[in-house]
């Protein structure tokens, strides 16, 4: 109750200065400059530079150092207005026009139209005698180059990536989707931080009704200020208590591209590079890119070997622990005197010698993240060798539960998406616990659970695993398998079924070979 009751003062306070701001600007300049100095009390980056235009009429260049171009601001702005006489033009304003070598000039008539273009680098024009001032298109920052995404490689397909600046990122969107029909619909979200997020999506292809649900839960969100999109994804999932996301986040615009072809939305975020595109399904976080831009007999092996190796990262540990407390019959007799030979020196039961070992790894793959790239690697592997091999000799873990560990390791990693590797990992631990006073038993009453989750879970509406449950026929070639491109000719039912089709039949190739291609040139 207190702390409902401080937000409310602090909401009344911004609130009362926000309205100060809405304030329009004088006609004396003197005045303006006043109140944007209080404003701005105490920034010592933000610049007043005072000069006369044609040496007669009073005017101020205000700018933020580090965001706006000093240099074009220099020959472009105060050079032509201070060597210009007034005298041989009629108004300001045509003096303006003839002399700003500006490509982008806007007019600002309140005070909170100063703040939000000064805060965004454009620089502002106030004159005397003038209620209303200029913002020149003349924003310059440091900003990172389009490079490849290190956690979303791939060996064939483009190397471009998000960056941290929305209007770059808008920029690879457009050019790959060149029809005028891509629309972006921007706001500001963080009443402090005012964040710039734009929602793209192709008119006539996304569901209206999707575009209303994001733009609605957008502009729920109150909070002080947005860093980074995973912000903005666990203010508007639908369940922000499950373990698996329900928005796909990612740094390929060719990703986000395909997603709006299929008549989801796409959610950009000003200064960070991953994008949230929704609604997404549990089989879109489980796909890859690249199994797209390969033969379709490759993508569609290499799915099911990844829907393998899923079963393996969750299931394995949790298997070997029922199987080694609870139900030897299952194994080989020379199997299974071979593992107990190798743990007659280890003092725990299989269920906390697996725990030990799941959460050495994790801390090991952490440090391998959270460590310079120059040594990270290498600390994390040597880590792994020598850990292993020492807790072997040490007699504290068994060597079958190492290599059980590290198949595990491996098979996580073969997931695309990284949020989704991590909700599987976090599942293990439990699994593991249920296997281990459970058995088998356990290990069933655990993936009911997930899939009674997974069958509850939404995304803005679409079930989470569409197109199996419910069962849709139609949209099952890209999910069990990668079916060619000539028969993926319609879009998700649940996404994209104002605009169905997404391509022509009859584009199933169809060579002419001896006689009959002899035949059709004669003919």
């Amino acid at each position: 109750m207190i702390l409902h009751q401080l937000r409310k003062k602090e909401q009344a306070h911004m609130q009362q200065q926000m309205t100060k701001q809405q304030d329009p600007l004088s006609a004396n300049l003197t005045q303006n400059i006043r109140v944007l100095s209080a404003i701005y009390e105490e920034c010592s980056d933000v610049a007043f530079r005072p000069f006369l235009i044609g040496g007669k009429v009073k005017a101020f260049l205000i700018y933020i150092e580090g965001l706006s171009n000093i240099e074009e601001m220099d020959a472009n702005v105060l050079a032509p207005l201070m060597q210009e006489s007034t005298e041989k033009l009629n108004t300001l304003n045509e003096l303006l026009e003839k002399k700003l070598s500006v490509t982008k000039v806007q007019k600002v008539k309140t005070f909170a139209d100063c703040v939000e273009k000064l805060s965004i680098g454009n620089p502002l024009l106030l004159l005397e005698q003038q209620n209303e001032g200029f913002a020149l298109g003349l924003a310059k920052w440091e900003k990172r180059s389009v490079e490849e995404p290190t956690a979303e490689s791939t060996v064939r397909g483009p190397r471009d990536g998000f960056t941290e600046t929305l209007g770059v990122n808008i920029s690879l969107l457009r050019r790959k989707l060149r029809s005028p029909k891509l629309k972006m619909k921007t706001m500001k979200v963080g009443s402090y931080t005012q964040t710039e997020v734009a929602i793209a999506f192709i008119q006539d292809i996304a569901d209206k009704t999707l575009i209303e649900e994001v733009m609605n839960r957008l502009q729920r969100i109150d909070i002080d200020g947005i860093l980074e999109s995973g912000y903005i994804e666990e203010m508007i999932e639908d369940n922000p208590f499950s373990p698996f996301p329900q928005i796909l986040s990612t740094e390929r615009p060719d990703v986000a591209v395909s997603s709006l072809l299929e008549g989801k939305v796409v959610i950009l975020v000003d200064g960070t590079p991953f994008a949230l595109v929704a609604p997404t399904t549990l089989y879109s976080l489980l796909q890859s890119s690249e199994d797209y831009y390969e033969r379709f007999w490759i993508g569609t092996a290499i799915r099911w070997l990844r829907y393998l190796f899923v079963v393996i990262s969750l299931l394995l540990p949790s298997f070997y622990v029922a199987v080694l407390t609870y139900h030897h019959e299952m194994v080989p007799t020379t199997l299974l005197i071979s593992m107990a030979s190798s743990r007659e020196v280890v003092p725990f039961p299989a269920l906390v010698e697996a725990l030990i070992m799941e959460i050495t790894f994790e801390a090991l793959r952490e440090a391998g993240i959270r460590l310079p790239k120059q040594v990270g690697a290498a600390v994390s592997i040597v880590g792994a060798l020598v850990i292993g091999q020492a807790a072997v000799q040490a007699g504290l873990v068994s060597a079958p539960m190492v290599m059980v560990v590290a198949i595990t390791g491996i098979a996580s990693f073969t997931i695309p998406r990284y949020t989704a590797g991590i909700a599987l990992r976090m599942l293990r631990f439990p699994m593991i616990i249920l296997a281990g006073t459970l058995g088998l038993l356990g290990i069933m009453i655990g993936i009911l659970l997930i899939l009674i989750h997974l069958s509850t879970l939404r995304s803005f509406g679409v079930p989470y695993l569409t197109p199996m449950a419910p069962m849709k026929g139609r949209d099952m070639k890209d999910v069990l398998m990668r079916a060619p491109w000539w028969m993926l000719n319609t879009r998700p039912h649940l996404t994209g079924k104002d605009n169905l089709y997404r391509q022509a039949p009859g584009n199933k190739p169809n060579p002419i070979h001896g006689d009959d291609k002899t035949s059709a040139r004669k003919k």
